[in-house]
C-alpha cells in the first residue's frame, strides 16, 4: 500500500488531518476497529473554547496553566486557546450540531450555543451536544471522510511498527519515517504501508489499568511504536483518573461526565454526607486530580466500595433534557438519576504524556507526526483541564496537516527500498493463555502500585515485575505469529514500563502524580518535563534505592485499589 499520507488512528485528530491532507494528495487511514469507534466517540462533556464575550483567551490560558500545575508550556497553551475557536467553527461547517440554548433556532447565531461549565474553568465555555459530544463530532467527521475522494479508510487494520529507514541502513545520519508494517487482523497478514508523511493518532492507554473509562482500543499502540522507533516520550507519570465512573457490575467502563458537577451535582459519602468542601474551596468543581484523590481517600479511610454523585435536586425534567444519554444508560442499570444518586468510583481516563512533539505535531524523526492523546505537546502539563483534549486534537490535527502537506508538496524524495515483513521461523501459538495472563497481570499491578496514590516501594515492585513480563512477551513475540491480542499486549507492556519509569524519575507530588514519599510540590527542582529517551538506558539512582531500605511498612500499608463489585 503506497500513499502520500498514512494516518494511524481514526479519532478527531486523525480524521481532521486526513480531510485536510487529502486536498494535496492520497491518504490512507488505518483503524484497528470500525468507524466511528474511537476515544473521541466516547467524549461526553464537550470541547472547551472561548466563545462568550464574557470570556477571554487570557482566562482560558490561565485556567489551563493552573490545572496543569504550572507545568504546561505557555506558548503552546496560548496558540491552542487562540486557534481553537476557528477550528471549532470548521467542525460546525462540516455539520457538527452542538446544543443550542432553549429558544435559539438558528445555529448561525454563535451567541445561541449552550455553553457548559466543568471543573477548573472560570467561565462557561464548553460547547457540547447534550452529553454525547464525541459521538456527534465523529458522525460529522466520518460522513465527511466517506465523501472525500482522496481518502481510503481500512478498518480492522493494526499497525505493528513504524518504517524507520535508519533501522535498516545505519549509514543514514537523520532517520525518516516512511510508513508502517500493518496487520490485517481479519487475515493475519502483515503488509508494508509506505507513505511520505505519517501521523500517529492512536489515542491513549487507559487499558493499561484494571479500571478505566476508556474503550478497549486504548492500548497505547502509538506511544509504544514511537518509543521503539526512537521518539522521546514525555510526562507519562501524569495519568488522569476521572473521578466519576459508574460503579455497577454490568457497566464495565461507563463514564459519568464532569458536566453533571458543572450543573450542580454533589459528591456524597454513602451516609449522605457531602465531603468535597474538606478538600478544596471549589468543592465539586476542583481540578480532576484533587477530586479523584478525595474520592480515593474517602474510600480507603472508611472502607467504602464507592461514593455517590447526586444531581437529583435539579429535578427529573432538567436531568432528562440535559443528560439524556447518561439518564438512559443509568436507567438500564436500575438507577433513576433524576431521583437517585449515582454510585461512582475513579477510573483511569487520560494520559497527559506521550510522544514528544513540537508546536506542529512534529517529532524528532522526519516525516513522523503525532496528534491527540498519543502526543505530549506541552498543553496539559501535570493535569489536563476538562474538555481541553478535543481542542488539542483539533488544533494539532490541523497544524500537523499543514506541515506534512508542505513536506509532500516540496520534497520530491521517494521512499527507499524497504524490506517486506518477514515472519522468520515463527509458528502459530497453542498457548494463547499466556497473552491473557500477562495482560491481566500488567493491568492489576498498575492499578495496585502505580495508581492514584504511589510510593517508591510500590513503584519498585512494579518495575521489577514489568521487567520480567517484558522478557516473556519479547520471547513470545519473536517465536509465534503475531495476532492483534499479542500486539496490544506488547504495546501495553511498553506503556506500563514508561509510566513506572517516569513516576520513579519525579521526586515530588504535582498534579496527577502523587507520591507519599514526596508529598510536596517542589518547583525549585522539578518544574520541568520528565523525558524518557529511548537512546539512553534507564536506571534508578542510589537515592531511590536508599529510600526502599527505610521502614515504609506503616506508610505503605494500604494499596491503591478499588474494591470490585
Amino acid at each position: 500500500m503506497d500513499s502520500d499520507f498514512l494516518v494511524i488512528g481514526s479519532g478527531l485528530a486523525g480524521l481532521t488531518f486526513a480531510l485536510k491532507a487529502a486536498r494535496l494528495g492520497s491518504v490512507v487511514v488505518i483503524t484497528k476497529d470500525r468507524l466511528p469507534e474511537s476515544a473521541t466517540a466516547y467524549a461526553q462533556g464537550g470541547i472547551a473554547s472561548v466563545w462568550s464575550s464574557e470570556d477571554s483567551f487570557e482566562e482560558h490560558s490561565h485556567d489551563t496553566m493552573t490545572a496543569g500545575a504550572d507545568l504546561c508550556h505557555a506558548d503552546v497553551v496560548d496558540l491552542v486557546v487562540r486557534e481553537g475557536p476557528q477550528h471549532v467553527r470548521e467542525l460546525i461547517a462540516l455539520g457538527t450540531r452542538f446544543s443550542l440554548r432553549p429558544g435559539t433556532e438558528d445555529a448561525a447565531d454563535e451567541s445561541g450555543y449552550d455553553l457548559g461549565r466543568e471543573g477548573g474553568h472560570s467561565h462557561r465555555r464548553i460547547l457540547h451536544a447534550l452529553d454525547a459530544t464525541g459521538r456527534e463530532i465523529m458522525r460529522a467527521l466520518v460522513e465527511a471522510v466517506r465523501r472525500a475522494p482522496n481518502v481510503v479508510v481500512l478498518e480492522q487494520y493494526l499497525a505493528v511498527d513504524l518504517l524507520i529507514d535508519a533501522k535498516f541502513d545505519a549509514s543514514i545520519p537523520s532517520p525518516s519515517c516512511w510508513g508502517a508494517y500493518v496487520l490485517d487482523t481479519a487475515t493475519g497478514t502483515v503488509t508494508r504501508f509506505t507513505a511520505r508523511a505519517t501521523l500517529l493518532a492512536t489515542g491513549g492507554a487507559g487499558k493499561v489499568y484494571l479500571y478505566t473509562s476508556n474503550p478497549d482500543i486504548a492500548t497505547g499502540d502509538g506511544i509504544a511504536m514511537a518509543y521503539r522507533a526512537g521518539v522521546p516520550i514525555g510526562n507519562m507519570e501524569f495519568v488522569q483518573f476521572h473521578p466519576t465512573c459508574l460503579y455497577h457490575p454490568a457497566a464495565k467502563s461507563f463514564l459519568i461526565t464532569e458536566a453533571l458537577r458543572g450543573e450542580g451535582a454533589v459528591l456524597r459519602r454513602p451516609d449522605g454526607e457531602p465531603f468535597m468542601r474538606r478538600y478544596h474551596r471549589d468543592t465539586e468543581l476542583a481540578p480532576r486530580d484533587i477530586v479523584a484523590r478525595a474520592i480515593d481517600n474517602e474510600m480507603k479511610v472508611h472502607g467504602f466500595e464507592h461514593v455517590y454523585l447526586d444531581i437529583s435536586h435539579r429535578g427529573d425534567d432538567f436531568v432528562r433534557q440535559r443528560f439524556p444519554l447518561i439518564h438512559e444508560r443509568c436507567r438500564a442499570y436500575g438507577i433513576d438519576i433524576g431521583t437517585q444518586p449515582i454510585p461512582v468510583v475513579p477510573a483511569a481516563h487520560y494520559s497527559c504524556g506521550g510522544a514528544v512533539t513540537d508546536a506542529n505535531g512534529g517529532t524528532n524523526i522526519r516525516r513522523l507526526f503525532a496528534a491527540g492523546e498519543v502526543a505530549m505537546t506541552g498543553l496539559h502539563g501535570a493535569n489536563r483541564l476538562a474538555s481541553n483534549s478535543l481542542l488539542e486534537a483539533l488544533v494539532f490535527g490541523h497544524r500537523a496537516s499543514v506541515v506534512a502537506s508542505e513536506i509532500v508538496r516540496r520534497d520530491t524524495e521517494r521512499p527507499p527500498a524497504l524490506p517486506s515483513w518477514n515472519a522468520g521461523d515463527a509458528v502459530d501459538s497453542d498457548e494463547s493463555v499466556v497473552v491473557t495472563q500477562n495482560w491481566d497481570e500488567i493491568r492489576r499491578l498498575m492499578w495496585n502500585y502505580v495508581g492514584i496514590v504511589r510510593s517508591n516501594r510500590r513503584l519498585a515492585r512494579a518495575l521489577t515485575r514489568i521487567s520480567l513480563l517484558q522478557e516473556e512477551i519479547r520471547d513470545y513475540y519473536w517465536n509465534f505469529l503475531i495476532t492483534g491480542d499479542l500486539l496490544e499486549l506488547r504495546n501495553i507492556a511498553v506503556v506500563a514500563e514508561l509510566i513506572v519509569k517516569s513516576a520513579i524519575s519525579r521526586r515530588e507530588s504535582r498534579g496527577l502524580h502523587y507520591n507519599i514519599d514526596y508529598p510536596e510540590r517542589d518547583d525549585r527542582n522539578w518544574k520541568h518535563d520528565t523525558i524518557l529517551d529511548p537512546a539512553k538506558p534507564f536506571e534508578p539512582d542510589a537515592e531511590f534505592y536508599a529510600s526502599l531500605r527505610k521502614d515504609g511498612s506503616a506508610r505503605d500499608a494500604v494499596p491503591n485499589r478499588r474494591v470490585a463489585s
